[in-house]
């Protein structure tokens, strides 16, 4: 069982397909919303948390991340 913060957790790189859980798509479909939005990625294997907080600006925060501060 995951820690209850891993969907809240931002200072961490995370793959395409971790992100694409979090918005609850494929990972083909989250691949797709990526080239759609013009969004370029490192070809890195993970995402590093800037690159996360831009595809977060641009989708929104995923459900199951979304607090009240």
């Amino acid at each position: 069982m995951k820690n209850p913060d891993y969907w809240i957790r931002h200072d961490q790189a995370k793959t395409r397909g971790q992100l694409a859980q979090e918005y609850g798509i494929s990972r083909k479909t989250f691949y797709n919303w990526l080239k759609e939005s013009g969004i370029c990625l490192s070809d890195r294997k993970l995402i590093t948390p800037k690159e996360q907080e831009i595809i977060y600006e641009i989708f929104g925060q995923p459900k199951k991340i979304q607090r009240k501060w």
